[in-house]
């Protein structure tokens, strides 16, 4: 499908620049939040997309919802009533829809409804819940001696969890779509998740699955680093396009850092992209802050982030990088024959 040439495009920044937590009960940090909303909005970002960390054990999960609409309600009082907000979202060890235990998927399911809430919430209707969402990010399976499961075995191992998602997921997206929030997989790389990886394993396991009203995240930075090549690439587009199944685009260049003058491919994906994709890019910029710094196991220096951090010769600040990405985005969709905002 050929989007019309006059058509503005919405570009949203992550706050991965600046934080994994958002700490919605903290009147404090939320001061500090809309700090950089306000300076982020100014530079040209039409939205945003936010972690939505795990909650306090001993929290209900419709407690963690009503925290998040107060916080929407700061960002209204001071002004970003009109502002559009996505979330990132992951499971958890305990909140695991591919465990082999009913139980345990019935709270992860419990869990994904809760995180849908909230998306609404930030978001409203029309908006986007992404991230690694379909195995728990972060945990490797072992064998009973300790070791790391991967590559035959590993494959093996996973085929019955998937299937054993595939209820939740089918009562998950049936959920989310009574809500308006789109539901996005994102494949990660294999040193943050065993699987999915790849676009094609996500794309495999929704129609195994039978999910209609779920898709996925192609985040540009995962398929260079995670993938099959080129030719592969352009078949997950297309694949995915044809399905309605690509509802999100993350821009990320490979090392998660500065977008500008970075390894991102743009002739190859934009070309594929562009043409069969109508929603929001994702500028997401991990910073070398905790927990990413370890996580990720970063060795760059951080972005200094302005009012948190003090300002550091001869480093950009997270505003800088951010205008900059802005602009070589804006230059990009411009290229392949899109206005931009």
């Amino acid at each position: 499908m050929k989007m019309s040439q006059a058509r503005k495009r919405d570009i949203y920044f992550s706050f991965f620049m600046f934080t994994a937590d958002l700490r919605p009960t903290d009147a404090g940090y939320a001061e500090v939040l809309v700090r950089h909303l306000k300076a982020l909005t100014d530079i040209g970002y039409t939205g945003f997309d936010v972690h939505i960390a795990p909650g306090l054990a001993h929290d209900g999960h419709h407690v963690e919802v009503e925290s998040y609409a107060r916080l929407k309600e700061a960002f209204d009082r001071a002004g970003f009533q009109d502002v559009k907000f996505t979330t990132n979202v992951g499971t958890t060890r305990t909140f695991d829809p591919t465990s082999p235990y009913q139980e345990q998927r019935k709270q992860a399911l419990a869990y994904l409804k809760s995180r849908v809430d909230i998306t609404s919430v930030l978001g409203g209707e029309n908006t986007i819940m992404s991230g690694p969402f379909l195995y728990p990010y972060g945990i490797f399976p072992l064998t009973d001696d300790g070791e790391e499961i991967w590559s035959d075995p590993l494959q093996d191992w996973i085929a019955p969890r998937f299937a054993a998602a595939g209820s939740v997921f089918r009562e998950l997206a049936e959920y989310a779509s009574e809500k308006k929030v789109k539901l996005a997989i994102e494949p990660v790389k294999n040193w943050e998740t065993p699987a999915p990886t790849m676009v094609s394993e996500a794309l495999d396991f929704l129609e195994s699955a039978d999910v209609p009203v779920c898709g996925v995240t192609i985040d540009t930075a995962q398929v260079v680093l995670e993938s099959q090549g080129p030719a592969i690439f352009r078949k997950n587009v297309a694949r995915a396009a044809q399905q309605c199944r690509l509802n999100y685009v993350h821009i990320s260049a490979p090392d998660r850092g500065a977008v500008k003058d970075s390894w991102i491919p743009w002739e190859i994906m934009f070309g594929e992209i562009e043409p069969v994709y109508s929603g929001p890019y994702l500028v997401e910029i991990f910073n070398a802050i905790p927990p990413f710094d370890s996580s990720m196991r970063m060795t760059r220096r951080r972005f200094w982030r302005p009012g948190e951090d003090e300002p550091e010769a001869g480093v950009d600040s997270a505003y800088e990088v951010a205008r900059a990405a802005l602009t070589t985005l804006q230059e990009k969709i411009a290229s392949h024959g899109r206005s931009h905002p």
